[in-house]
């Protein structure tokens, strides 16, 4: 149920918040919405919620402005629910949450940069092929902002890594985190492949969540040939769900590689990474069979 915030707390921002999305519903309209399913059927069928509470968890949203309500057909006029520029803000708040439960009640407690292959976050990433990337841009290294799928290329291969040490310092005790360490070596030897991956008429992406800045930076001093993308608002995370883990400054993605094809539609994933090299080669090696199936 709806609650209004009391008298006592109406200065409190953490009670004026939890009134707007602290409902369970409520939060969990924000996470399929930023999933991009963004209509009533689409939304009560994958939520498996009555007519009448989604009903009224759309008016609650829309009525915060969470969500925007957007005509998508005439005759008759039918509405779809986006997330507004107030609604995109609580991107980081899902996913710090995610990050949290993976954490402490689907984890063991333990800080990681990746991840049992048995783990919850290493079911969500399997679960992932057949997954439709929803409409979204990222703001590239190159200036701009880019697709996370080239609509050119016959696949586009995205490459997740938690951070790179230039130009910024990594925080002290980076390498003792597992998975952590390791992706100056990625984009090198993504960089060295490259060519293979282009000659198959492949696109690759690198994503962190650091600032498109520092990956310019970092681009330019090992003149990587393919974009890097800046999740920093973790849009992306949001959309496919993707795990992070909580050092430093804020949320890094864990090391995950996915394809997806023209349509984007995920559809290879490998998850934990536990040898780069090998998944540098698994990469183009699923990239080609998914390029293939296209054919």
């Amino acid at each position: 149920m709806l609650r209004d915030v009391p008298e006592r707390d109406a200065s409190c921002a953490i009670a004026q918040s939890a009134a707007v999305i602290g409902d369970w519903w409520s939060i969990l309209i924000v996470r399929e919405t930023a999933r991009g399913r963004l209509r009533f059927d689409e939304l009560q069928q994958e939520l498996s919620i009555s007519r009448k509470v989604l009903t009224e968890r759309l008016g609650h949203l829309t009525g915060a402005g969470v969500l925007e309500r957007v005509p998508y057909q005439s005759g008759p006029v039918r509405y779809e629910y986006r997330l507004t520029d107030s609604g995109r803000a609580l991107l980081p708040v899902l996913v710090a949450m995610q990050d949290w439960a993976d954490r402490w009640l689907l984890g063991d407690g333990a800080l990681s940069g990746s991840a049992a292959p048995d783990a919850a976050e290493a079911a969500r990433l399997a679960a992932l092929p057949g997954t439709r990337l929803p409409a979204l841009t990222l703001p590239a290294h190159t200036g701009g902002e880019l697709d996370p799928v080239d609509p050119a290329a016959v696949a586009t291969v995205l490459f997740c890594y938690p951070a790179t040490g230039r130009p910024a310092p990594l925080p002290a005790d980076w390498g003792d985190i597992p998975g952590a360490v390791g992706c100056t070596l990625e984009n090198r030897l993504f960089r060295e492949a490259y060519p293979e991956f282009r000659a198959a008429g492949l696109a690759v992406r690198g994503i962190s969540t650091q600032r498109p800045d520092e990956q310019r930076e970092f681009a330019e001093a090992e003149e990587i040939p393919f974009p890097l993308l800046s999740d920093l608002d973790v849009r992306l995370a949001a959309a496919l769900r993707l795990p992070t883990f909580h050092v430093g400054q804020g949320l890094r993605l864990k090391r995950a590689v996915l394809v997806l094809d023209r349509r984007r539609t995920v559809r290879r994933v490998t998850f934990p990474v536990t040898d780069i090299p090998g998944a540098v080669r698994q990469a183009l090696a699923d990239a080609r069979a998914v390029a293939a199936a296209e054919a």
